[in-house]
């Protein structure tokens, strides 16, 4: 019988410790997106269900945010364009899926559905997607230069991720 010292295959890597805290403040970025955008509903109608513009649309673009810190919270080394241009794939990708009819169905029988799936196509949603992702891409490209300054690395990224590796 092999141990786990024995036998390379059944080790399990480490997750360095820089990304279990990041993944960490990702997932508790992801909550507050989603308590706001709770809040906005519950507080502006006075129901989860609402409808209104302001509803629709700040909840359109925290969904957004909410994806970003997502996308981070699973691949961690991503440079901020490349998460961005993921989360943004992801939103549009499940707008379109609206187009199939099947998001209404499973809404109509659950709120965590609709606010997961959406309910109908709408285009104007895809406009409001990049206000939830690009203030935030532009916030992490300022904190990953500020860091790289103050930590004396150069700006320039060196592995496929866009991150500076063996520094």
């Amino acid at each position: 019988m092999l141990s786990l010292e024995e036998d390379s295959r059944a080790t399990i890597p480490a997750v360095p410790l820089k990304h279990l805290r990041f993944r960490l403040s990702m997932l508790a970025a992801a909550a507050v997106f989603l308590a706001v955008a709770l809040a906005i509903r519950a507080l502006s109608a006075g129901s989860l269900y609402s409808n209104g513009r302001l509803e629709q649309y700040s909840g359109n673009a925290l969904y957004a945010s909410m994806t970003y810190a997502g996308t981070l919270f699973l691949w961690p080394p991503l440079r901020p364009l490349l998460a961005g241009g993921t989360a943004l794939a992801w939103c549009w990708a499940m707008e379109c899926f609206q187009l199939t009819g099947l998001p209404a169905e499973l809404s109509a029988h659950s709120l965590l559905a609709r606010l997961v799936l959406g309910v109908q196509f709408d285009p104007t949603d895809l406009l409001w997607y990049p206000a939830g992702i690009v203030p935030l891409v532009a916030v992490h490209q300022l904190l990953l230069r500020r860091v790289a300054i103050w930590c004396g690395w150069s700006s320039r990224p060196t592995g496929p991720t866009g991150s500076a590796r063996g520094r």
